[in-house]
């Protein structure tokens, strides 16, 4: 993504953007799918378990389906000169190659090996507090999340809630108005804004508010592994 990319100026502007009808609705279906299935997973999480919330998840194992692995290695592929430009104006030393499986190895080398994927699954009553997926010490700056079930047909409720941090301010939060297939490209943790005395960090989290009736399905991507 250029520069003068709107994707690029929305991350610039918001910390998060919209990319709309990134997959199909057989696509949506099908990977939604996949949650019910035992094999191809490495975890199985209960949010309750641990205080994240309600709701479930599920992370992948490697090797990953060919849909989630394309989708994975193409959207790092242009967002990596926005987490360069990021990194930059932020004032930290580390660089993403343009090759997903470099920064991976990377990953890998320093002990974060497990695929960070998942699936998403939440029933009435649900929710996902607010949290950053960080996972290890090598952390991409940026982080996708597609909607995989339709909202008012399969689920009312659960809307996708992001929250800045900013200095010596009130937290802002925005509500990612999202349909079936569409994708948020969002921070992970910290993004840079321009002060008027040059940039400075804000803080990320994001979550999904209440599901009121129905069930929602969402894919996850991270392009770090996790240790």
């Amino acid at each position: 993504m250029p520069k003068g990319d709107p994707i690029a100026a929305a991350l610039d502007r918001d910390g998060w953007a919209m990319l709309p009808g990134l997959l199909s609705g057989p696509e949506c279906d099908g990977t939604a799918a996949l949650y019910a299935r035992d094999a191809g997973f490495r975890s199985h999480v209960f949010m309750a378990r641990h205080g994240f919330g309600r709701g479930e998840y599920r992370y992948f194992a490697y090797p990953l389906p060919p849909l989630v692995q394309a989708l994975r290695g193409m959207l790092y592929a242009r967002l990596a000169p926005i987490a360069n430009r990021w990194h930059e104006r932020m004032g930290m030393a580390a660089r993403f190659p343009a090759d997903h499986a470099e920064f991976l190895a990377r990953c890998h080398d320093a002990g974060q090996r497990r695929p960070t994927p998942l699936l998403l699954r939440y029933g009435a009553g649900d929710y996902n507090c607010l949290h950053q997926d960080l996972y290890g010490e090598h952390v991409f700056p940026l982080q996708v999340a597609i909607l995989l079930s339709e909202p008012q047909r399969d689920f009312t409720g659960g809307e996708f809630i992001l929250t800045e941090q900013r200095p010596r301010m009130q937290s802002r939060a925005a509500v990612v108005p999202l349909w079936k297939g569409d994708a948020a490209v969002f921070a992970v943790n910290a993004r840079p804004v321009r002060g008027s005395r040059g940039d400075y960090r804000v803080t990320m989290r994001h979550g999904v508010s209440e599901i009121r009736s129905g069930r929602r399905h969402t894919l996850g991507l991270i392009f770090h592994d996790a240790a």
